[in-house]
């Protein structure tokens, strides 16, 4: 009488078992297209449950078809994300995660997962954003993400040739995370001293301030663009802003990141995106869901569907 249960149950217990081991996998595809850690777990917890209810002993590979589900799914919440950041306050940065405390999310081509390189990649259309994903940041041969993406092979080719060309055409050269620290940490040094002439030394030409706030009071709701602009606005806010302030050093999306304290509860997440020729972006998040989704990040316990 209690065999069927028994076996119903053996079953469910393998597909979590064959679900956490792909999960940041999938959550790395998912948090690449999308940007946001709740956007991708929302897209994990779907994907889990139509893994739950598929016919599992029809599915020959199961790693194709959660990736399949997984980029289906977030498709359609970039595709809905677009018209729901058009209601943003002020500027959207992607939502930062903790890549110290789980290696698994970094993993795979590392260079997919920085900041600045999300905000990029939301100047491609979701399906190009996919494509893009699949294939340079998890290698994906281009006939599975022809069949993920149903198109032909020579479709999937020209739309991973695209999304680079178009990637690559607004991308800086990188450098490597020592430096990228040490360009931070100088800058840092620069900002608390309000050194103008220190900061323009460190600032490219084309360099661009960006605070993602989405209302937040004392946010700057538009960028700031240009040298002479960007180092007399650090300038300026040096002496109500750095006095007293003790810098947290974390990592976010695989870069050199600090927090910084506003009040006794809030603080500020700050980074910058560099070349050889300088500091072309300074990203400041002050958000406030933002910063409490990158705490969780920071001691994140995972469950098949979702975070324990």
């Amino acid at each position: 009488m209690r065999a069927e249960p028994l076996r119903e149950a053996d079953a469910l217990e393998h597909a979590a078992a064959v679900f956490v081991e792909l999960r940041p996998r999938l959550f790395g595809i998912a948090y690449r297209m999308l940007g946001s850690v709740a956007e991708s777990e929302d897209v994990l917890q779907e994907a889990w449950l139509r893994w739950q209810n598929t016919d599992r002993a029809a599915v020959a590979n199961p790693a194709a078809f959660l990736a399949t589900v997984t980029t289906r799914l977030a498709i359609n919440v970039a595709t809905s994300a677009r018209a729901r950041r058009e209601s943003y306050i002020g500027p959207w940065l992607p939502e930062p995660i903790d890549t110290s405390l789980d290696p698994t999310v970094g993993a795979e081509r590392g260079e997919a997962l920085e900041l600045a390189f999300l905000l990029l990649l939301e100047r491609l259309t979701p399906t190009e954003r996919a494509a893009y994903v699949l294939r340079e940041a998890f290698v994906h041969p281009y006939a599975q993400i022809a069949d993920i993406l149903q198109l032909t092979p020579a479709n999937a080719r020209q739309l991973v040739s695209r999304a680079r060309k178009r990637l690559n055409a607004a991308r800086r050269e990188p450098i490597d995370k020592g430096e990228h620290r040490r360009l931070l940490s100088t800058f840092l040094t620069a900002a608390q001293t309000g050194d103008i002439a220190a900061l323009e030394d460190l600032l490219a030409a084309d360099v661009v301030s960006t605070t993602d706030g989405d209302g937040t009071p004392g946010a700057a709701r538009f960028p700031l663009a240009g040298v002479g602009r960007v180092s007399r606005f650090m300038a300026a806010f040096a002496p109500r802003y750095w006095p007293g302030a003790r810098l947290t050093w974390v990592e976010v999306n695989g870069r050199a990141a600090v927090l910084v304290p506003r009040s006794r509860t809030d603080f500020t997440l700050l980074t910058i995106e560099g070349s050889p020729q300088g500091i072309h972006q300074v990203l400041w998040i002050v958000a406030p869901g933002k910063l409490l989704a990158f705490e969780r990040s920071r001691s994140r316990v995972v469950s098949p569907g979702g975070v324990a």
